[in-house]
């Protein structure tokens, strides 16, 4: 029945998405890069839109053929049918459109931006059923599997390579730039990454429609599941506080284990990345938009991961391992929010005064009191992006943990107060 469903919903996707494509069409400002080469030969050929959407999706299948050669499975030829009903449905929905002729430039940019949307709906849809892909996508995950690419940076190529290719052929048809333009340049950016918030905000969607694949999850989850620990500390901590550091003497003086970097040592041997790779991967964060932005091509690929996404996924593993093999402290990476369903985990924030972290990180680094304040500055941002873009929440904020403690109190305040919350986190005392 789960099976019947996932058909079902990609069949509405393939039909959202082809309404997305049109209208974006139909705005005048360009089309979707993928759309882009088939658009341009209608533009100057008899055939439709949907015409050769087909003739090019067939093109690619083909292409896929010549590179996976014995790895292409019979699964493959799914993208037929796929392909004529796309192209069939953008012909329909073009048709359903005949009334969109927006003339202002304002009016184009507003159809664009709904197209995009509708498009994005689309894409999500498709993902989320999880049965197929549309040629174009399968094209770039051929190209991963047989050379071992990333498939963002492909897909990003390959977009490049389809929107280049439709602007060479329009100036040899018609010795102008002709169905390619900043619409273009604005679907390729804007689809992925709509699709990617919507994957975000709708993730309970999944467990919702699909059940009993949520229950073998789940059962599958208990049945590898270990004895909780007995005390568990996670620590989120403002740059320059000292948390790091007050969280492995606080592990000392309670006698728990403590990781903090192990994590990145566990993360890059359940992920192959190396450690190097992993460290720069939990800091290239600048803000959520960004990172969303650079990493949307990852939305049209069901079973792909952003590495930093990938990286945050088995580090939240990692975790979640860690804090069932003994009492310890964990330091960062969103533990809070990982084992925040945890009974025996007690989560604290460290927090100072700024001059006070100021001073510490001009000590520690050797920096200038100018410099010491830029670092503390980006570095609260990098966090408060990172927590925020995982975790949907404030970074920092009370509600989120057990304690908030002010570093300048002192190790001894600071595990005293820990001591007492663990009594009462485990029963032993009210």
């Amino acid at each position: 029945m789960d099976k019947v469903k996932r058909y079902l919903i990609f069949l509405v996707g393939l039909f959202v998405s082809s309404l997305g494509v049109s209208l974006i069409t139909k705005a005048n400002l360009g089309t979707s890069p993928i759309s882009s080469i088939p658009y341009v030969l209608s533009l100057n050929f008899p055939l439709t839109l949907g015409n050769f959407t087909i003739l090019f999706s067939v093109f690619l299948i083909l292409l896929q053929l010549g590179i996976l050669r014995k790895n292409f499975k019979a699964e493959h030829l799914l993208q037929v049918p796929i392909s004529i009903l796309f192209g069939y449905f953008i012909d329909m929905t073009m048709a359903f459109l005949f009334f969109v002729h927006p003339q202002s430039y304002l009016l184009k940019v507003v159809y664009l931006l709904i197209g995009c949307l509708i498009l994005a709906i689309g894409v999500y849809a498709e993902v989320l059923a999880n049965v197929a892909m549309l040629p174009g996508e399968s094209f770039v995950r051929a190209i991963v599997e047989t050379w071992h690419r990333d498939f963002g940076t492909t897909k990003v190529v390959f977009d490049v390579s389809m929107t280049v290719t439709a602007a060479v052929l329009s100036f040899i048809f018609v010795h102008r730039l002709e169905g390619v333009r900043e619409g273009t340049i604005v679907a390729a950016l804007l689809v992925g990454f709509l699709a990617r918030i919507l994957g975000h905000r709708l993730a309970f969607l999944e467990r919702l429609l699909f059940p009993e694949d949520h229950k073998v999850k789940m059962a599958e989850s208990a049945a590898v599941a270990k004895p909780a620990a007995k005390n568990v500390i996670v620590i989120g901590r403002q740059y320059g506080s000292g948390g790091s550091e007050l969280g492995q003497l606080l592990a000392k003086r309670l006698c728990f284990a403590c990781y903090d970097e192990e994590i990145i040592q566990l993360t890059a041997g359940t992920t192959g990345y190396t450690p190097e790779f992993v460290r720069r991967q939990e800091e290239m964060m600048t803000n959520s938009l960004l990172f969303d932005m650079v990493n949307q091509m990852y939305a049209y690929a069901p079973n792909q991961e952003a590495p930093k996404d990938q990286i945050f996924d088995a580090e939240a593993a990692v975790i979640q391992e860690l804090s069932q093999e003994g009492s310890c402290v964990i330091i960062g990476r969103c533990s809070d929010y990982i084992l925040k369903n945890d009974p025996h985990c007690l989560r604290v924030f460290f927090h100072a005064p700024l001059e006070s972290r100021v001073r510490r990180v001009m000590e520690r680094e050797n920096l200038s009191e100018k410099e010491a304040r830029a670092k503390v500055q980006k570095e609260d941002r990098w966090r408060a992006d990172n927590y925020r873009y995982y975790t949907r929440q404030i970074w920092g904020m009370a509600g989120n943990y057990n304690l908030t403690l002010d570093t300048d109190l002192g190790i001894d305040y600071i595990e005293h107060a820990i001591r007492e919350a663990l009594k009462i986190e485990s029963g032993e005392s009210k």
